[in-house]
């Protein structure tokens, strides 16, 4: 019985041991296993593939479609002023009236010495025509006939000059009504009733500023305008095939954006040398009277569109120390890094041409947390507040 005993507890102790010795190979089995790297939560969207407009904002200033100076083209003293300061005046519209008494007298002046000169010229084609007759059968001289038909041409000629006197007197007798060679509203006026003005003096009477339409240049890099005209040639930028571009205007005193569009009318020839820009030309219309010439603006030009683009928020968009740009996508659950080309900027996305394909699943959210080949769990995110 005892033998028994001794033998059970014998088999016991060794069951123990063997138990004991599965637990320690377990453990270091599971020791000597890799630990898997858990799968990092961050927020993708899917790309898309779109036709995307290319918009350029270039800062810009209101510059007056037509702009006059009064200045008088006669001597005197202005006897009336016609208009009202800071009112619109019509082309054609009586200004100012200098005196006038000068200006009579030497029409009426002008018009008896071509009276005179005409009463002349008279006389010496008679007396030439009385000696064509007799010229032919040599009762008159020579030199005599000659003399008559140098009188007749010498009476034609200062009739001629009598009435280049006399247009000249009406021209400056008219020039007493100075009138606005432009619509447009009239600024104040620097003469007043009874002030002396001499003919094309330095000093303007007053000046006309017509607003509707107004113009407005914008700047644009050179290089800029270059890679776009030869993205046009190429096929690759399209929707300006016709000349039209359009521009939208922004106010920059008050953020807000003009009511009316512009069209780009033309573009200088030269780059500023100092800023390396080119300056273009808008026509924006302005009949409210809105816009007024001085004011800063920010013109929106629109250089056709661009196909198979992508809008990818900036937020998602990094960069290295040269400058290139590169966003992290999702591949077979890792993260994996694209270059890409940036166009543009548009509001909160930039504007990306190459690098991404249709339905990359591109992260927007969690980038401080991953890096190239880290496994991650992708959670889409809506468009709108992955561009936030």
């Amino acid at each position: 019985m005892r033998s028994c005993l001794k033998f059970a507890g014998v088999a016991a102790l060794a069951l123990m041991v063997a138990a004991c010795s599965e637990q320690n190979e377990g453990a270091e089995k599971q020791a000597a296993a890799p630990q898997q790297q858990p799968a990092t939560q961050v927020g993708t969207v899917t790309l898309e593939a779109q036709t995307v407009g290319l918009v350029e904002e270039m800062p810009g200033r209101t510059i007056a479609f037509r702009q006059a100076d009064i200045r008088p083209q006669v001597d005197g003293i202005i006897k009336e002023r016609n208009f009202t300061e800071g009112t619109f005046v019509e082309a054609g519209q009586q200004l100012y009236m200098i005196d006038q008494d000068v200006y009579l007298a030497k029409v009426d002046a002008a018009q008896a010495e071509l009276a005179r000169q005409i009463a002349t010229f008279d006389q010496a084609t008679k007396t030439r025509k009385r000696y064509d007759p007799l010229i032919k059968s040599q009762a008159v001289s020579q030199q005599t006939y000659d003399d008559a038909v140098a009188a007749e041409a010498q009476g034609k000629a200062a009739v001629a000059a009598a009435r280049a006197e006399l247009e000249q007197a009406r021209i400056d007798l008219a020039y007493t009504t100075v009138t606005a060679p432009i619509s447009g509203q009239i600024g104040s006026s620097d003469f007043t009733e009874g002030a002396l003005v001499t003919a094309n003096q330095t000093a303007k009477l007053t000046t006309i500023t017509q607003l509707d339409p107004i113009y407005v240049d914008v700047t644009q890099a050179g290089g800029r305008l270059m890679k776009i005209k030869q993205a046009i040639q190429n096929g690759r930028i399209k929707g300006v095939e016709n000349g039209q571009v359009e521009v939208s205007l922004i106010i920059d005193s008050t953020g807000a954006e003009y009511p009316h569009k512009g069209t780009l009318q033309f573009s200088d020839v030269t780059v500023n040398e100092t800023t390396g820009t080119i300056r273009l030309r808008v026509v924006f219309p302005n009949p409210d009277g809105t816009l007024l010439p001085g004011m800063f603006v920010r013109g929106q030009v629109r250089q056709g569109h661009l196909e198979n683009a992508f809008l990818v928020p900036q937020k998602a968009v990094m960069r290295r120390p040269d400058g290139s740009a590169y966003v992290y996508v999702v591949v077979d659950g890792k993260v994996a890094s694209k270059d890409i080309t940036i166009e543009q900027s548009q509001g909160q996305n930039w504007l990306v041409s190459a690098g991404v394909e249709d339905g990359d699943q591109l992260i927007v959210d969690g980038l401080q947390r991953i890096g190239p080949g880290a496994p991650v769990a992708a959670q889409p995110v809506e468009t709108a507040k992955a561009a936030e």
